[in-house]
């Protein structure tokens, strides 16, 4: 009951967020519930909320970058935001894509930019849980358990960005810390934590709406086991 209350007060705020800006009326609309217009706006939000994150790992992971010669940030953004994915997925990864790409971002033995093999596997679930679909109308349908599913394995993917650690004993990729005058900085989590929730809102808005369940998980955070989309 708590944790449902806590996803409505969480909604009415975002919701609140986005009606201070008008919205141009567009035909399209018409073709579209309430609940498809609510979906297409979170949607936005978690892609901005994911161009904010990759920004912030390249800034704090400069050495990720460099590890392919004149890659800029921009070139990693327009590589993965993009709904059409490569059907064998990334060759610089393997051929891997989505929640692979996480195992990869995390494994000792991986060499390549680990920033650019989490944040394909972010992407790519995330898009799998809205069926890679950026818009949603009336005939469309999403499934609840993908969603509740993709904010379980975030949190997984923000317990292993925070203890993951090579063989020298160095955190893989740095996010969270103390900066030099001693202020913590927890901005990254921050961006992980509103992620999680809008992919919780979604799952339970959906449940709500259709009159199905939500298979809830026991969720093991440490280990690098993810949740199927």
């Amino acid at each position: 009951m708590i944790r449902r209350l806590w996803l409505c007060t969480a909604l009415v705020m975002v919701l609140s967020a986005c009606s201070s800006t008008s919205r141009p009326f567009e035909f399209k609309n018409l073709a579209k519930s309430d609940m498809d217009l609510i979906t297409d706006i979170h949607i936005m939000e978690i892609r901005d909320l994911v161009q904010e994150l990759t920004i912030k790992l390249y800034k704090r992971n400069p050495r990720e970058l460099a590890k392919v010669s004149d890659m800029t940030v921009n070139d990693r953004l327009e590589s993965f935001m993009t709904v059409k994915r490569p059907q064998n997925g990334y060759v610089e990864l393997g051929g891997v894509d989505g929640i692979n790409a996480l195992h990869l971002a995390f494994s000792e033995t991986f060499n390549g930019d680990r920033v650019f093999a989490m944040m394909v596997g972010i992407t790519g679930m995330i898009s799998s849980s809205y069926n890679n679909q950026l818009e949603f109308y009336l005939l469309d349908d999403i499934d609840q358990q993908k969603l509740y599913n993709s904010a379980r394995n975030l949190e997984t993917v923000a317990w292993l960005l925070n203890t993951r650690k090579n063989i020298n004993g160095e955190l893989m990729l740095l996010s969270n810390g103390i900066a030099v005058d001693g202020t913590p900085n927890y901005s990254y989590e921050r961006v992980l934590g509103q992620m999680i929730v809008i992919q919780d809102m979604m799952a339970t808005m959906v449940a709500d709406s259709t009159n199905r369940t939500i298979n809830q998980v026991v969720h093991g955070m440490a280990s690098m086991t993810f949740f199927p989309i």
